[in-house]
């Protein structure tokens, strides 16, 4: 009985780290932007130009070429695959536990989608504070095993937890957001979109629409998470107030274009790539 039920779960897993995998490595170059523009902000002094997501792209690719767009890929893919695995396993076996019989319903995806992000989220949480001080320009860690080490040795262990409470306001409405809008519109397409070569397509746009809400409404805890992390000894209500000291509520803004490009396509393609190989495997997502 246990094989019977860990087989479908094993699988879930491995369909949900294929799509995190293929969508990580399109989509570093937004999360790295996204990254720099919520710490620039943080050292610039009042009066100073703005700085948009083009100038800071241009920047990157000059001063660390092309490939420096993908600077911080190897802890994303080390938090990603994994994490993703996670996320829809979790939320496989979430949905077949409680609701076996059918799709369910707003409220229920909104408890489905953000438990299973819970999980994910405090296990992944020190790959996501490696990924975050790549990314950001200031530490030059050689590896993420390496990163892991230092953080442990000079900070503690503890500062691989840093942002906990950030990282779970951001990403567990997220993904609560997300599947409910994603599972919502979904059901409302007509039968004969469903069931069609271009049901594929057609679920994809429904994850840009549910990707675009989530990613708005949870953007002010995502640049409240990127400072912590960065500069470990903010608390979270320090970070909040000193975003908002710096530059206002727009502060808690920044970063949301590439932001909300990477998150919108990055969880479009991962839920079509993920239900398209449960439905190869003959299981329900």
């Amino acid at each position: 009985m246990e094989l019977t039920l860990a087989h479908p779960v094993l699988k879930a897993f491995m369909c949900g780290s294929l799509s995190g995998t293929c969508s990580t490595l399109l989509f570093q170059p937004l999360d790295l932007v996204k990254t720099r523009l919520q710490t620039l902000h943080g050292s610039m002094q009042p009066g100073s130009s703005r700085v948009g997501m083009v100038s800071v792209l241009l920047t990157v690719v000059r001063t660390e070429r092309l490939l420096g767009l993908w600077k911080g890929v190897s802890p994303s893919f080390a938090r990603t695959i994994p994490g993703v695995g996670i996320y829809f396993s979790t939320f496989y076996s979430l949905k077949q536990h409680f609701f076996p019989d059918g799709p369910p319903g707003a409220l229920h995806a909104v408890l489905l989608g953000g438990g299973a992000r819970t999980v994910a989220g405090v296990v992944m949480l020190p790959v996501t504070v490696i990924k975050t001080r790549f990314e950001c320009g200031r530490y030059s860690y050689g590896s993420v095993a390496g990163a892991l080490r230092s953080v442990c040795r000079t900070e503690g262990p503890a500062a691989l937890f840093s942002g906990l409470m950030a990282t779970l306001f951001r990403d567990v409405p997220f993904s609560a957001i997300y599947v409910m809008f994603y599972s919502q519109t979904k059901a409302a397409l007509p039968r004969e979109i469903s069931s069609s070569p271009s049901a594929a397509l057609a679920n994809f746009g429904c994850g840009i629409l549910a990707g675009v809400l989530a990613s708005l409404i949870t953007q002010p805890a995502d640049v409240v998470k990127t400072q912590v992390q960065v500069n470990p000894q903010l608390r979270t209500l320090q970070a909040v107030t000193l975003i908002h000291t710096e530059s206002g509520l727009r502060g808690f803004f920044r970063g949301a274009v590439p932001r909300c490009l990477r998150r919108t396509l990055m969880s479009a393609m991962a839920w079509t790539v993920y239900e398209h190989m449960m439905a190869q495997l003959g299981l329900k997502s």
